[in-house]
């Protein structure tokens, strides 16, 4: 049985983003907290819905958000204006989530996928020690060849984005045809009326290429735990970028996973056959990090008593 909610909160914009939960049932205590970080254009309520309901049956609680212009929340649909803005309201409302009463003392696993992937790893950079490991799902370190303009393209569309942002001009494929291998699951994100679905704005596109040009850049910084999944049919993010990633990252504690055949969409847009492979990697990696001592935790108290000690 697991319990879902619902609800809003405002940002420091003053803009109502969409919150949901998904938890085990109330006897049973949560091995550890996790936290979703949807991809461009698509939501949390639904789309992320079937991936929640798992790792929610395997034990764990589970919190989703819309980003600003995405999914129930408010903003302008699509429309990405800052980056850091967006990874800001994440972390205020993951790290308010975290404060409870009920969650002190509970692992934190951040869980995202394609462009969320962007925002966990900086999530991780704005705070490294707060989050103790990270799913990372075709990550956009780096936008596939396939779906990017040509450069020259690029250029003149930058030039643009000062004087008209929000302008859904920005040529590109379908992402929906590309990212999900099952038919039956693009019709679903089709007919899902809180996907965004029409050419990128502007200012939008221009976020998330700098955002990927700067982790790329990057990508050794990276610390915390973390298994990176990438199917190796994937012609959105580039699968090159995740092995890189998995390679160079200080992390001591890394995993890399390539999937044969499969696409971008590894959470939902696979056949169930791939999705129980893809699913009993992921749940085995959490339970085997929520089941260890929890480092962050102990630090945490004996700077507490540290800090009592010094008072007396």
């Amino acid at each position: 049985m697991v319990t879902y909610k619902e609800d809003y909160v405002s940002n420091s914009r003053g803009i109502q983003l969409f919150t949901c939960s998904w938890k085990p049932e109330e006897q049973q205590e949560p091995k550890a907290l996790i936290f979703l970080c949807h991809g461009y254009a698509m939501e949390s309520s639904i789309t992320m819905s079937s991936t929640a309901m798992r790792l929610a049956n395997a034990g764990f609680a589970v919190y989703g958000m819309d980003y600003e212009g995405h999914g129930k929340s408010g903003g302008l649909n699509g429309y990405v204006k800052k980056f850091d803005d967006l990874v800001h309201d994440v972390y205020s409302h993951y790290s308010s989530i975290c404060a409870r009463e009920e969650n002190k003392g509970k692992m934190r696993f951040l869980m995202g996928e394609s462009m969320g992937g962007a925002v966990v790893l900086l999530l991780e950079r704005k705070k490294p020690d707060f989050w103790d490991g990270a799913v990372l799902v075709a990550p956009m370190c780096k936008l596939a060849e396939d779906i990017k303009p040509h450069p020259m393209v690029i250029s003149f569309l930058t030039k643009l984005t000062r004087f008209i942002p929000t302008w859904k001009i920005v040529p590109s494929n379908d992402i929906i045809d590309v990212a999900f291998k099952e038919s039956h699951i693009r019709k679903q994100v089709r007919d899902n009326e809180y996907c965004y679905k029409g050419r990128p704005r502007l200012k939008t596109a221009h976020q998330l290429l700098l955002v990927s040009l700067d982790l790329e850049k990057n990508l050794d910084q990276v610390s915390m735990p973390f298994i990176v999944l990438h199917g190796e049919d994937d012609k959105v993010t580039d699968k090159n970028v995740s092995k890189l990633l998995y390679e160079v990252a200080s992390s001591s504690d890394k995993t890399f996973k390539l999937y044969p055949n499969m696409w971008h969409g590894l959470l939902y847009g696979e056949s169930p056959e791939n999705l129980e492979i893809v699913f009993s990697d992921i749940i085995s990696w959490l339970n085997e990090r929520a089941s260890v001592t929890n480092q962050r935790l102990e630090t945490e108290l004996k700077q507490m008593d540290d800090g009592i000690s010094m008072q007396k």
